[in-house]
This record gives C-alpha cells, structure tokens and sequence, in this order.
C-alpha cells in the first residue's frame, strides 16, 4: 500500500487513539514525567485495569513508550512526532487546558513529585456517627492543621461554622477563649455536644450558615471547614461570616476545589461542584474581606475525594464592610463559572 493510502487510516487511528477522555489525561501526565502504572493509578484515581488498557493503546498507537524497571514499567509520551500527529496532540492539549479534572489531575501528580524527593440533612442524620471516619477517607487530616494555622492569638472568640461532630472545636478549645460552633444538623450537634463535653468554653448553637444565630461584631475569627459546598447560595453565607465578625476579624475557609465529579457532589448531597480560586477571591472581597487569599491545598496520599483550597481574608474596618447579600447575588454566576 502506498503512503498517500495509508494516510487517511493513520489519520483516524490517531484521531480514535485521542478520542477518550482516560487517554488525554495520560497524555498529559506523561508528557513531562516518566510514571509506574501504580502511580498514574493514583493520580488518576482509576483501576490498573482501566489505566493498562488504555496505556497499550497509545502504545500501540505510538503516543507513549514504556521502559522495564524492574518488575514494573515506566511509561512516558514521545515527544518527536511530527506532522499531523503533533498537529493532533497540540490541539488536544490545547482544548483539555482548562478541564477542571486536568487541574485535579496536576495537582496529584505535583504531591506525587514532592513525596519523591524525601525517599445535607438527611445525609447528615444518618453520617453523623461514621462521620469522622468518612471525612478522613476521602479528604484527609492535613487540611485541618493549615486552617488551624489561619487562626493564632490565645484571646479570640472563634466560630465553627458547619461545625460537625466537633472535631475542629475540641482540637481549637485549648487554644482561644472561647469557640462557637454552628451547625444545621441536630444529629451532628448531639455528636459534637459528647465530644465536647469537657471543653467549658466551647458553646453550640443550632443554625444555618445563611443566618447565622450570632450577634453583629460578635467574634475574632470565623471557620468554614467543608460547609460552604453544602450552602444554595454561598454568597449569602459569605455575607453573614463578614457581618458576625469584628472589624479586623479574620476568616478561614477550607473547601473544594471546583471538580467535575458529579457522582460524588450526589453522594455528598453536596450544592455546589466546589470553587474556583479567582471566583470566590472575588466573593470574598463583595462580602466585605480584605487581604484575601486563596489557593489550591496539595491533595493527601489517602483522600479520594476532589482537591481542596484554603481561602482567607480580613474583615474590613466599620464602615468599609461590602453587602455580601447584595453584591453577591449581583455576581451569582461566578460559582457556576
């Protein structure tokens, strides 16, 4: 067969061999780093079944090759293609960009690297119990030591905010004068409120993040921790932690990155598909915040769920405090960006 035939088929080979969503993220995972099978398995939070196959087909397709490391193969993406095949990959790359599961996928992959180098209410009823273990099985336990770190004079009052079974509370009591958690579950409460027994200077209110039952200017510092994804209108519960704070207050928020895992917002009972970095930096400013800052936290070897991000800010001076309710509805769209 002549080349000028062969061309149409290698065409639609390549064209198919780029066609599934599993492949173009191996492609660009392999495309500056050399990966095992088991650690792309963990990057990509897929089967070894699943991430084989579709490694042979761009193998077989010569997107990739693979080198024996002892027992095991490294894979990585040729890079010299040329012609219609790079044309191919540049375009795919260049579409896949902004895939919030791309961004899901870098993030693991950069806390795989750093490990190298040394060496809602019916869901909540029936979780409250299992609760803790929950929560560490799909996010983890670092999280919490960086929003603790937001968080440091010995005289603040503090709210927890979507408080849960305590956990944060009982671990920030020894530490302020004196901690508020807010949570809209009662069964969560009733957990917490066991945990808590011996904490004197921890206090539980039942309430929701939208209205908080808190007085005007009545604390240090505010916590959100994996409660403002369960929030309709996030804005809202942005808006009432600016009002509930003193001027100069500060806020910590840890909560999902934006991700695409519609299957586990469902199972979650989750309102939101987490939070872009710009968009709720934004938020935070309409809700009255200063000196905000957010990024992406490195997600944990052991969480399976989305990565997350730590949010900050400063409540402004009297005076100078933004109308979260208003201006946030004004810019609703930004959590659906």
């Amino acid at each position: 067969m002549t080349t000028t035939a062969r061309q149409p088929d290698a065409l639609l080979s390549w064209m198919e061999s780029l066609s599934d969503p599993t492949r173009l993220r191996l492609l660009r995972l392999l495309e500056r780093h050399e990966l095992g099978v088991a650690e792309l398995c963990n990057v990509l939070q897929l089967p070894q079944s699943t991430v084989s196959r579709h490694l042979k087909v761009l193998q077989d397709e010569g997107w990739v090759r693979s080198r024996a490391d002892g027992t095991a193969r490294r894979y990585h993406r040729v890079d010299e293609r040329q012609g219609t095949a790079r044309r191919l990959w540049a375009l795919a790359r260049e579409e896949t960009a902004a895939w919030a599961t791309a961004a899901q996928d870098q993030l693991r992959l950069s806390r795989l690297l750093s490990a190298r180098r040394p060496a809602a209410e019916a869901f909540f009823a029936g979780a409250a119990e299992k609760w803790d273990r929950l929560r560490r099985e799909i996010y983890g336990e670092g999280f919490e030591e960086q929003a603790l770190l937001g968080l440091v004079p010995s005289s603040w009052v503090v709210a927890d905010l979507g408080c849960g079974t305590g956990t944060i509370a009982a671990a920030l009591a020894p530490h302020v004068a004196r901690v508020i958690g807010v949570d809209q579950s009662s069964s969560m409460l009733r957990a917490a409120r066991r945990r808590l027994s011996d904490a004197p200077n921890v206090e539980l209110r039942q309430g929701r993040l939208e209205a908080l039952p808190l007085e005007d200017s009545s604390v240090d510092g505010v916590l959100m921790i994996l409660a403002l994804a369960y929030v309709a209108e996030p804005h809202h519960a942005l808006g009432e932690a600016a009002r509930v704070l003193r001027p100069l207050g500060r806020l910590v928020v840890v909560d999902l990155l934006r991700h695409d895992r519609e299957e586990f917002r469902l199972k979650m009972r989750q309102a939101q598909m987490g939070f872009e970095t710009l968009a709720l930096k934004d938020a935070l400013h309409d809700a009255g915040f200063e000196e905000t800052f957010v990024r992406p936290l490195s997600p944990e070897a052991r969480a399976k769920g989305p990565a997350l991000l730590l949010a900050t800010g400063t409540r402004s001076r009297e005076g100078e405090m933004g109308d979260g309710r208003t201006s946030g509805k004004e810019r609703k769209n930004k959590w659906t960006r």
